[in-house]
């Protein structure tokens, strides 16, 4: 499997894990069934498997998701039915929101200590030029995430950063008029800006995960001692997310994302509500599918 304490990484194993592809794929069912294709090679670009990791890799992230498939998704439909209901048919305030994002949080934190065995043995497999290879892989994320994110003056920013949003919000509502999204664009703008520092934050858990690998790396711990660091670096990450030296900024941020989706949600006519609706009722569907064919063993 992958290193936990990547924000990256946790945002993957949200997106693929939880709500797979949402936002490139108008069936998560689709998208779940190779999901393990998807995991597999996104771990092989960051570390360059060899021969022998691959096959024994393979087969964790199958086990990891028949465990996943069997024991979790009725869950994730149950969530979201609950999110349906109370942010789309009866929006309140943003508190609701936000308790919602940090019940995702809680079950990203149960498949990070889920996989900490088979992060164990791959931490302990890992050659020094494998490290390297991870550091170059982290380095040129951050490039472009500059590139994408960090480029340009204030307006330039916020206009990436407003048409990201757009893009996700015309996925559960369907099109909206130029009003609309001149109002989409207000909500997107009053929220604080902080690329600088989601890469900061970003890049010092890039630092932790290389200072980890090499420090297995050197000491060559028994793979109890490994799950146990890794436990540790777990819940230091989630802990950093709710209580670091930058989680009142975060915070901030977080409160403005739900404030705007929020009045999102208010702005919406009753059709593209309607659309909404229809397209969570789907993910809910493919959820109970993917379930009950875990519960049966064919995928």
């Amino acid at each position: 499997m992958a290193f936990p304490a990547s924000r990256a990484l946790w945002r993957y194993a949200c997106g693929l894990l939880l709500l797979l592809a949402l936002g490139a794929c108008s069936s998560l069912r689709l998208a779940y069934n190779h999901g393990d294709t998807l995991i597999y090679w996104w771990l092989d670009g960051y570390v360059d498997l060899d021969r022998e990791q691959k096959s024994w890799v393979k087969k964790d992230i199958d086990q990891l998701f028949q465990w996943h498939r069997s024991t979790q998704l009725q869950d994730y439909a149950l969530l979201l039915q609950s999110s349906q209901q109370q942010h789309l048919n009866n929006p309140t305030d943003t508190a609701r929101l936000r308790a919602s994002w940090g019940e995702v949080r809680q079950r990203s934190r149960v498949l990070m200590l889920h996989v900490v065995p088979q992060l164990a043995d791959l931490l302990r497999s890992l050659r020094p030029e494998q490290i390297t290879a991870l550091e170059k892989k982290f380095a040129a994320n951050n490039t472009e995430y500059r590139q994408k994110y960090m480029k340009g003056d204030t307006e330039t920013q916020q206009k990436v950063r407003y048409q990201q949003a757009l893009d996700q919000f015309e996925l559960w509502f369907g099109d909206f008029s130029r009003a609309q999204e001149a109002q989409i664009r207000r909500y997107s703008d009053q929220r604080p800006l902080i690329n600088a520092l989601i890469l900061e934050d970003r890049i010092r858990r890039q630092q932790e995960i290389v200072a980890l690998a090499r420090k297995v790396q050197k000491e060559k711990p028994d793979r109890d001692t490994t799950m146990e660091w890794l436990r540790q670096q777990i819940n230091t990450t989630f802990q950093h997310m709710e209580s670091g030296a930058r989680a009142p900024e975060f915070d901030d941020y977080e409160e403005a994302t739900a404030q705007m989706v929020f009045n999102v949600i208010q702005l919406a006519t009753p059709a593209q509500k309607t659309h909404a609706s229809h397209k969570i009722q789907g993910w809910i569907h493919d959820l109970r599918l993917l379930a009950q064919e875990g519960q049966s063993g064919s995928p």
